[in-house]
């Protein structure tokens, strides 16, 4: 397996203008492209501790299994934050607002519909065993299914502040932990397997959602992005030339090309 790391110091150029990009990585392989994605910062310590007073507060809170089918419920111990309630679809407009302000999830995901964000919370050793999100998911209001291409979790405990409930994200090169600090966000294919470790200390509070591309090939997004991450390097380094339009142009092309909008 090739891993690489980028540091980008620039933005994207195709995505929302303002925001500074953050370190992140890529997972390639030399027959397949597999992202999954660190972004750090995506919610403020403000808006963390703004969430997690009202999280902390809500009776809303109900078992897990009601959101999954059969097979899931097999291996699902956790709580949920209720489907649709106010408190969930005011704090997930937060979600997802800073989500989609973010350069690095816009050129990553190249979001087309975004689910409403959901809140989950494990504790006394509650757990998600492997399973795999299901390819399509209902909106309320008679607005369209989206179908699920990327799976985002925004943490929102520290990690000192809970002993295992690792995510765990398996794929054919192994499994993958990651355990963020609050704030950031994962981004990972949602075929993959995965699962979220028990909880043996303290408590886990995330957010969790799916996002719906306009590019649904994994490999065909990755590609895309590591191209876009590349012009913007050099763009960073030499300024814009004839060869950083040239290849800006291929990468919109090839968009043009892959995009279902």
């Amino acid at each position: 397996m090739l891993f690489t790391e980028y540091h980008p110091r620039r933005e994207t150029g195709f995505a929302p203008p303002g925001s500074a990009r953050g370190d992140f990585f890529v997972r390639c392989t030399n027959h397949d492209l597999i992202m999954m994605l660190h972004i750090p910062g995506v919610l403020t310590p403000e808006q963390v501790s703004a969430l997690r007073a009202r999280l902390d507060q809500a009776p809303e809170w109900i078992d897990g299994r009601e959101s999954v089918g059969a097979q899931g419920a097999q291996v699902k111990r956790n709580r949920q934050l209720g489907e649709g309630t106010p408190l969930a679809l005011e704090l997930g407009q937060i979600v997802s607002g800073a989500l989609m302000a973010n350069p690095l999830f816009f050129a990553a995901v190249l979001p087309l519909r975004v689910l409403a964000p959901y809140f989950n919370a494990y504790a006394g050793g509650e757990h998600y065993g492997l399973h795999v999100d299901g390819a399509i998911r209902a909106q309320r209001g008679g607005l369209p299914a989206v179908r699920a291409d990327v799976s985002t979790t925004v943490f929102l405990s520290e990690p000192d502040e809970y002993d295992g409930g690792e995510l765990e994200v398996v794929d054919l090169y192994g499994t993958h932990e990651v355990k963020l600090a609050a704030g950031d966000a994962i981004v990972y294919p949602s075929g993959s397997v995965h699962q979220v470790r028990p909880v043996t200390r303290g408590e886990r509070v995330a957010s969790f959602l799916w996002t719906q591309s306009m590019v649904r090939d994994d490999g065909k997004r990755a590609m895309l992005f590591g191209l876009d991450t590349h012009i913007q390097a050099l763009r960073g380094e030499h300024g814009d030339s004839a060869t950083t339009v040239g290849l800006t142009a291929h990468y919109h092309n090839l968009l043009r090309m892959w995009a279902e909008v």
